[in-house]
């Protein structure tokens, strides 16, 4: 092959040259060789009576000659394989053995203008340039001394000189013809060669472009669940998972792939109308102008929750791609996985009530929905977890907050939300028309609750809702229900007699 060195490399003009040349060098070593027949060749014509005046002597001499010379040419070949020497040595060689043939009375005259064509080989103008006008001036020595015999068989020739001239004349006047064509034809095939390597390259630039791109799509298969190419340029699809490409024709009027039609009746019922929403093709290409991607997350009856991504694969960023690529990737386990993050990262870790961040992230979301008309903050605190922790142990505090917790939850979570909000504080987000009844129901519950290490819990409870306060902000609810809560633990010491400091 022309176009690649022997590791398979795209080469460029030059280094086509230099492996040009070494195949040049070797094909005509063999010419080179082969030009030993020459010698039993003219022996047929001596027998022939075609070539009167040559000798057997001189047919062995032209063999013996042409074998040196092949020889010597072999050695050069392998010392310098990829050299211009090699390749002019055979050159200068067929024209030593043309002029000698010459000599010898056997005129072969079209073979003259072979030898410089051969050059033509190495694509390279100067060889060009020096084998002809070496072939010249060995065409000339050779008309010299041919001149004499012309002059002896031909009476228009007056003398040796006149018959130099005559034929030499005609010689050069054909050199120069024959010159001027080859330097054309080298021109011609340089500037071709140089073309066809250039548009080589340029398609192995491509086709390694495209290589990379369909790694990137054969990894990505790997990833997804599903990959789809989606070309608007001819209305198709193709699904790149599997060893078979199949590519599908979108209908005129259809806004859906056949990958999406199949994934509709696996949909859970509420997603549906979002999903068929999200992949309508029809304005996909609009949604990803100024965007790479654009990404949808459903849930599937069969596997949980997957994602649906549209990214784009051609087209400038500021307008309608071409084509798209559409993945399915099932992300449950990432899903579950994140919730649970997300519940801990919400949660208290010693009741397993909702904490303190959640709670600031709910009161926050509370002030987006002013018109929520029976909403109430209840505020809570367990009463003499301080002595109980200096008394009983740690142990038994954790307990006594857990009780605390249980009973909180148990009276109020049906309503809303209960939270740890510090070490022995609790707070609670409800829907409740009547709160003092919801307080009530947790000290049922704080009295009816006993644990293995403490034998029961108190906890003081405060309360402030729309119903009664119906113009308070929710800042405003909150700092009631604390204040009342407050009231209420001062009550229940002064009730039992407990010095609060020592609580």
């Amino acid at each position: 092959m022309l176009n690649t060195d022997f590791s398979g490399k795209t080469l460029d003009f030059e280094q086509f040259r230099r492996e040009n040349r070494y195949k040049v060098n070797h094909a005509l070593n063999r010419i080179l060789w082969f030009c030993i027949l020459a010698g039993p060749a003219i022996s047929l014509g001596i027998v022939g009576g075609v070539f009167k005046r040559t000798t057997y002597l001189t047919c062995i001499i032209i063999s013996f000659v042409m074998a040196a010379l092949a020889g010597g040419n072999s050695l050069l070949l392998k010392k310098k394989p990829f050299s211009y020497f090699p390749g002019i040595f055979a050159l200068v060689a067929v024209d030593v053995l043309l002029c000698y043939m010459n000599a010898s009375h056997i005129s072969i005259r079209l073979t003259w203008c072979l030898v410089p064509f051969l050059s033509l080989l190495f694509s390279e103008s100067r060889v060009y340039i020096g084998t002809s006008v070496f072939n010249y001036l060995i065409m000339a020595l050779s008309t010299w001394l041919e001149a004499p015999h012309y002059a002896e068989v031909r009476t228009d020739f007056s003398s040796p000189l006149m018959g130099f001239i005559n034929i030499f004349a005609g010689c050069t006047i054909e050199a120069v013809i024959i010159f001027a064509a080859g330097m054309a034809l080298e021109q011609a095939t340089s500037n071709y060669y140089r073309s066809m390597l250039t548009q080589y390259a340029e398609g192995q630039e491509q086709q390694k472009a495209m290589q990379e791109q369909l790694n990137i799509l054969n990894s990505m298969a790997e990833i997804y669940d599903y990959v789809n190419l989606i070309d608007f340029n001819d209305s198709s699809e193709m699904s790149l998972r599997g060893s078979k490409l199949n590519k599908l024709t979108i209908a005129p009027g259809q806004d859906h792939t056949n990958m999406t039609q199949g994934l509709r009746s696996l949909l859970a019922p509420d997603m549906v109308d979002d999903f068929w929403k999200f992949t309508d093709i029809t304005t996909v290409p609009l949604r990803l102008i100024n965007r790479k991607s654009i990404v949808g997350e459903f849930v599937s009856n069969n596997t949980g929750w997957f994602r649906a991504q549209y990214i784009r694969v051609s087209g400038d960023i500021d307008k309608k791609p071409d084509v798209v690529i559409y993945t399915i990737q099932n992300i449950d386990a990432d899903k579950r996985r994140e919730e649970h993050l997300i519940r801990i990262s919400m949660t208290d870790e010693l009741t397993r009530l909702y904490n303190r961040r959640c709670y600031e992230e709910d009161i926050a979301a509370v002030h987006e929905r002013p018109d929520n008309g029976n909403l109430a903050l209840i505020s809570a605190d367990v009463n003499g977890l301080k002595a109980v922790n200096d008394n009983l142990g740690h142990a038994a505090g954790d307990e006594l907050l857990r009780g605390a917790a249980f009973c909180l939850l148990s009276a109020l979570g049906s309503y809303g939300r209960v939270y740890r909000t510090g070490g022995d504080e609790f707070m609670a987000i409800v829907n409740a028309d009547d709160c003092s009844a919801l307080a009530e129901d947790v000290k049922n519950k704080a009295e009816a609750w006993h644990g293995r290490l403490v034998d029961g819990v108190s906890i003081s409870v405060g309360f402030a809702g729309r119903t009664e306060f119906p113009h308070a902000a929710v800042e405003e609810l909150e700092k009631l229900a604390d204040k009342r809560m407050y009231e209420a633990k001062a009550r229940h010491y002064q009730e039992t007699g407990i010095d609060r400091r020592k609580r």
